[in-house]
């Protein structure tokens, strides 16, 4: 009895074969038809959509169940994108800085080089906006924040489902600071100074299911491994970022 992968390939190339059989005669009949221009655009159309229909089938059906140690040993890169929604650690209980989350985007750059089965190594370049939302005796401000973010992560494959962990090194490119109306103007600078370094380390840990050999699915949760400022001062305490993420992942 033939696998289903087996089948699925043999019925790939069967397809494949009479679109490519299809095209040849289309050109065929633009030699024999050369007076009839709308009849060569309306099969050259048609020949096209049939052999791009049948490439599009074969990426977004493709077996979910292909998890063998074979087609584990491949390189894979890919993109991915997704939601962010981050805060600050202790800022959450702090009485004089209380924060809240703030939403943003994440996208990137993926690859996945395979060590032993099951376990490849998997980094990332990302960017992603982060920040939170505050409120203090001064008055109540936001911060937005962008990161370059290159997470080196260790990952499990199990079947669909797959497990990482690892450290990752974020780059922040740009921070923004927006006060409410009525913010005590003389206590800004103070803000503004939090949050201020510009190369921080993190960890991640996160779990994904693949829906395809091509699409998956993951969420991670991500920490700063220190806080923003040793000794905190009068105005902001020192925190750490935390950002959870939810996102798509497409391989190529």
């Amino acid at each position: 009895m033939h696998s289903p992968i087996a089948i699925l390939a043999k019925s790939h190339k069967f397809f494949t074969f009479k679109a490519q059989k299809l095209i040849a005669e289309t050109f065929k009949m633009f030699k024999l038809q050369k007076t009839n221009t709308t009849k060569k655009i309306l099969f050259l159309a048609i020949g096209l959509l049939i052999a791009n229909s049948i490439r599009a089938q074969q990426f977004f059906h493709a077996s979910p169940t292909d998890y063998s140690s074979d087609n584990f040993y491949q390189l894979k890169i890919g993109f991915e994108a997704g939601m962010n929604s981050s805060n600050t650690t202790t800022g959450k209980s702090s009485p004089i800085f209380s924060t809240s989350s703030l939403t943003g985007f994440n996208a990137g750059i993926t690859f996945e080089l395979p060590i032993t089965y099951p376990v490849s190594f998997a980094p990332e370049i990302l960017y992603a906006q982060r920040g939170y939302k505050a409120v203090t005796p001064n008055g109540n401000f936001t911060q937005r924040t962008k990161f370059i973010d290159i997470p080196l992560l260790a990952k499990l494959s199990l079947g669909p489902v797959y497990f990482y962990v690892g450290p990752q090194v974020s780059f922040l490119t740009a921070k923004q600071n927006t006060y409410d109306n009525g913010f005590v103007a003389t206590t800004i600078p103070y803000y503004n100074k939090s949050n201020s370094k510009t190369t921080y380390y993190d960890g991640v840990f996160g779990i994904g299911f693949n829906l395809n050999q091509f699409i998956d699915i993951h969420a991670r949760y991500v920490i700063d491994l220190q806080q923003t400022a040793a000794n905190g001062n009068g105005y902001v305490p020192g925190y750490s970022n935390e950002v959870w993420q939810i996102g798509l992942g497409f391989k190529f």
